[in-house]
């Protein structure tokens, strides 16, 4: 019953376009409370909306201004999963009918998906209980459900976009060749990707295990990409990570040129994160409340 209020929220909010931050109104309560005006509140609250508002409808043309779209996110964000799921509706409405791709499903389930999806009576639900992988994944499908709602609604091909865990450990062992990828990784970009690991685990692993585990964020970026690249010549959204939609060292770098020059890279990303430089749109949202990622870590090697 929980999930399914969040998910109707989600849905919601979207349609809504412009819905107040509730971070917000916590802080206008606070001020009513502290004997602050309500014209101050009220300000601080139209402020709010006005530059939710603005954020929004510039996702929504960067989202229209190219056939091929790399679409990031913070996982577990829901005003960001409100505010891509709006971007895409937008995108239907001016009558585009673009592939969707998801991280959130393992490439070799892809026929399990495409099953679900030509079952009588297909439903979000009944799509992922037979094409994903399953709690140990690790996605919260409140957040990804309105988006497989949609593809079901709007009849868009659904395709399987990730790297298996399995697969990704076959790679971090045996290097990109047991996975049939090019082994083409410059060092740069290896070494880039590895800081991020360590940065992400809060320090807490070295620098060998990070460049191993590095293989299989390149594995991943590599399946995906050529995934868009299959169908990009009719249009493709791919609903991914932050990390695997950076115009530098994400999948965008493994692109053709052609299609590279159809392709905007856009990154949703919290307020205090300076990483927009990598993108080729960036758009920021609140940072949304959570328990602290470094806690518990311990150094492993």
């Amino acid at each position: 019953m929980i999930g399914r209020r969040i998910e109707t929220q989600i849905v919601n909010r979207a349609r809504q376009a412009a819905p107040l931050a509730g971070a917000t109104r916590g802080v206008a309560r606070a001020l009513r409370r502290h004997g602050l005006s309500v014209v101050l509140a009220s300000a601080l609250l139209a402020c709010a909306q006005t530059l939710h508002t603005d954020a929004q409808q510039r996702l929504n043309a960067a989202v229209q201004s190219r056939p091929v779209v790399l679409l990031g996110e913070v996982h577990d964000n829901p005003r960001q999963h409100e505010m891509r799921l709006a971007a895409l509706q937008a995108l239907l409405a001016s009558g585009a009918r673009p592939t969707l791709l998801m991280e959130q499903f393992d490439r070799e389930r892809q026929a399990d998906l495409d099953a679900a999806l030509a079952a009588a009576g297909a439903s979000a639900d009944s799509v992922i209980g037979r094409a994903s992988a399953g709690p140990r994944a690790g996605w919260d499908w409140r957040l990804y459900r309105p988006f497989v709602a949609l593809a079901i609604e709007h009849g868009l091909p659904l395709v399987a976009a990730n790297v298996s865990r399995s697969d990704a450990r076959r790679a971090s062992d045996g290097g990109l060749a047991t996975l049939g990828l090019e082994a083409d990784v410059p060092a740069e970009l290896e070494a880039a990707q590895a800081r991020i690991i360590v940065n992400s685990h809060c320090n807490a692993i070295d620098d060998p295990l990070a460049r191993r585990m590095s293989i299989a964020q390149v594995a991943r970026d590599k399946v995906m990409a050529q995934l868009v690249e299959t169908h990009a010549p009719g249009g493709a959204v791919l609903l991914a990570g932050n990390g695997h939609v950076r115009s530098d060292i994400g999948v965008a770098r493994w692109l053709s040129s052609a299609t590279r020059q159809r392709t905007l890279a856009i990154g949703l990303v919290e307020e205090g994160d300076e990483s927009g430089a990598v993108y080729d749109v960036v758009v920021k949202t609140v940072r949304h409340a959570r328990p602290d990622p470094c806690a518990g870590f311990s150094i492993k090697r």
